[in-house]
C-alpha cells in the first residue's frame, strides 16, 4: 500500500463515524434540497444509541498523527474569506440567495421525501441532523422553544412525516433562529458533518481550493454515506476511474470525472435533476480553470445568475 492511499484511508475513517448514520444508501442528503410525506423503503442506516455523541464530536476524535500531512498546506476553502465564498456558492443553489446568514430562520418541506429541511444547509427531520442539532441544542439551552418537539423529531426520523411537528415546529424553528446561540449550534453541526470533513478529505487528496468546494458542496446534498449516491460513494466512483492528485493524477481531469458521476446521481433523484449547479457553476470554475477559486466570480444556477465581485 503506498503512502498516498494509506493517507486517503486514514482520511475516511473518522468521516465513515458521521457516514455511518446519514443516509448511508445515498438515497438523500442532509443538506437542503427540494423536500414530500411517506415513509421511506429502506430502514434508518445509523446507529440511534451512538449517533447523537457522534455528531456532537465528529472529526474531533482524530488522532493528531492523522492531520499531520495537512499540517504544512495552505488553508484553502478553510481560510475565512474562502469559507464564506463557500457558503455563498451552497445557498445560491439551496437558496437561490448569496445571504446564507438570512437563512437560519429557513424552514419547509420541499418534497423530496426529507421531511422538513431548515436552516443554513438544509438540516433534515427525515436525516438525523436536524434532530442531531436541537438535542446538542438543549443539551446546553434546555428551555428553547424547539426542546418540546424532541419526542416528535425521535419519532420522524427516517422518514418525512410531519407527525407531532405540525402546527407549531414551523413557529418555534423561525423564532428560536432568532437566539445567537442556535445560530453557533447551526454554523458548528454545519462544521462538524460537512465543512470540515470535506476539506479535510479534499486535502488529503491533493486537491486545491475549487476541489474542496466540491466535496463540500457534494456533502452537503448527498450526504456523508458510503451508499453510491452519497459522498463517499459517489468519491470512490471517481477514484476507480482517475487517479486524484495524491496518487499523480492530474487535478482537473480528475475533477471532472468526479462532476461527471456526481452528475449522473443527481439525475437518479427527482429532487434534484436540475444540475445546474454542476453544469453552469462548478464545471464553470473548472472548465475556466479556476482551481484557487478565485474571485470575481459569476455563475448561474436553475436560471439566475449570481456575482461575487
Amino acid at each position: 500500500m503506498n503512502q498516498a492511499r494509506l493517507l486517503l484511508l486514514l482520511a475516511v475513517a473518522p468521516v465513515a463515524t458521521v457516514a455511518a448514520y446519514l443516509l448511508g444508501d445515498g438515497t438523500g442528503g442532509g443538506g437542503a434540497g427540494e423536500a414530500g410525506h411517506g415513509v421511506p423503503e429502506t430502514p434508518r442506516p445509523y446507529d440511534e444509541e451512538d449517533s447523537a455523541a457522534d455528531a456532537k464530536n465528529g472529526p474531533a476524535a482524530d488522532s493528531a498523527a492523522d492531520d499531520e500531512p495537512l499540517a504544512g498546506l495552505p488553508p484553502g476553502l478553510a481560510a475565512p474569506a474562502k469559507k464564506d465564498l463557500a457558503h455563498k456558492l451552497v445557498a445560491s443553489a439551496e437558496h437561490s440567495t448569496l445571504d446564507w446568514r438570512g437563512q437560519y430562520g429557513s424552514v419547509e418541506d420541499t418534497g423530496d421525501g426529507n421531511g422538513y429541511t431548515a436552516g443554513i444547509v438544509g438540516f433534515c427531520t427525515g436525516t438525523h441532523d436536524l434532530l442531531t442539532l436541537v438535542e446538542n441544542y438543549t443539551e446546553d439551552h434546555p428551555s428553547n422553544r424547539l426542546a418540546r418537539y424532541l419526542p416528535a423529531l425521535r419519532a420522524v426520523d427516517g422518514s418525512d412525516s410531519h407527525q407531532g411537528l405540525d402546527p407549531g415546529f414551523v413557529r418555534a424553528w423561525r423564532a428560536e433562529a432568532a437566539e445567537p446561540a442556535f445560530r453557533r449550534a447551526q454554523e458548528g453541526l454545519r462544521d462538524r458533518l460537512y465543512f470540515d470533513p470535506a476539506v479535510r478529505l479534499a486535502k488529503l487528496d491533493g486537491l486545491g481550493t475549487l476541489g474542496q468546494f466540491l466535496y463540500y458542496d457534494a456533502m452537503v446534498l448527498h450526504g456523508p454515506g458510503t451508499g453510491p449516491r452519497a459522498f463517499h460513494g459517489l468519491r470512490e466512483a471517481a477514484l476507480k476511474e482517475a487517479d486524484p492528485p495524491s496518487e499523480g493524477g492530474g487535478e482537473k481531469v480528475y475533477l471532472d470525472v468526479f462532476l461527471d458521476i456526481r452528475r449522473e446521481a443527481m439525475r437518479q433523484e427527482k429532487a434534484h435533476r436540475d444540475t445546474t449547479r454542476v453544469d453552469t457553476a462548478q464545471r464553470r470554475f473548472l472548465r475556466d480553470g479556476n482551481l484557487d477559486l478565485r474571485t470575481p466570480l459569476t455563475w448561474q444556477v436553475y436560471g439566475e445568475t449570481f456575482r461575487v465581485p
